[in-house]
């Protein structure tokens, strides 16, 4: 087998991806076939730490957040994401992969605390590093959290698992004719406003150039094939 295109990743799973089909919460089924592939790569050798989001617990307690002191909102959000990263974690544990879940926050008795070089040994360790609670800051989202910890740790692309194969020029789900762009650069999805990360998100990795690319972590094989360096998604570049 050919070697990995890329040695070190880091992966930005939303929280609405363990959903599945429900209306919010964790989806067994779904959280068991993402570590699936996530699990094809791990034993590849390739070097592997995830961001993950809190949108499918915060989306439960929203309507109660609306009108909430935004910080405040942001916290719970927080939070949301350590509760999904203990869940990635015990079903890493399931399929055999040794992993960490370390969080911006600190509840020492549920989870480490982020320490950069500890998270940078259990790369080099071959463990699979969890990253909760977004930057630990309120008005940051996790895909800035994941530009922030995939600079921390040197990897050599972030990707962003998403429920669509790509950035497309319009909504493939609304737009039949929308076309799904090969790459493009930051500069590009900033002026076109293409939502592929938040602004903050981009302009870090764009300041730092760093590769991104968007997927589809729902296409079987789609992160084994983006990490061998094929033609999977969209690229964007400086």
């Amino acid at each position: 087998m050919p070697a990995p295109k890329y040695k070190r990743i880091l992966l930005k799973l939303s929280g609405e991806a363990l959903m599945g089909e429900d209306a919010y919460g964790i989806n067994r089924q779904t959280i068991e076939a993402i570590v699936g592939e996530i699990a094809q790569v791990s034993r590849m050798g390739v070097e592997i730490g995830v961001v993950i989001g809190g949108g499918n617990i915060f989306r439960g307690v929203a309507p109660g957040a609306a009108g909430m002191d935004r910080a405040t909102a942001d916290y719970m959000g927080m939070l949301a994401t350590v509760m999904n990263a203990l869940a990635l974690q015990d079903a890493m544990r399931h399929a055999g992969l040794a992993s960490r879940a370390l969080s911006a926050l600190n509840i020492e008795q549920v989870v480490e605390p982020y320490i950069r070089g500890k998270a940078i040994r259990y790369l080099e360790e071959g463990k699979i590093v969890i990253f909760a609670a977004g930057t630990g800051n309120p008005f940051f989202t996790t895909d800035t959290a994941a530009a922030l910890r995939g600079r921390e740790m040197g990897v050599d692309i972030v990707l962003k698992a998403t429920k669509v194969d790509g950035v497309y020029t319009a909504d493939p789900k609304k737009d039949p004719s929308a076309k799904r762009y090969p790459s493009l650069t930051f500069d590009e999805a900033m002026v076109k406003n293409l939502k592929v990360m938040d602004a903050t998100a981009l302009a870090l990795c764009r300041d730092q150039n760093m590769l991104l690319k968007v997927f589809s972590i729902f296409a079987p094989g789609a992160l084994k094939r983006v990490v061998m360096g094929e033609d999977e998604g969209t690229l964007v570049h400086c």
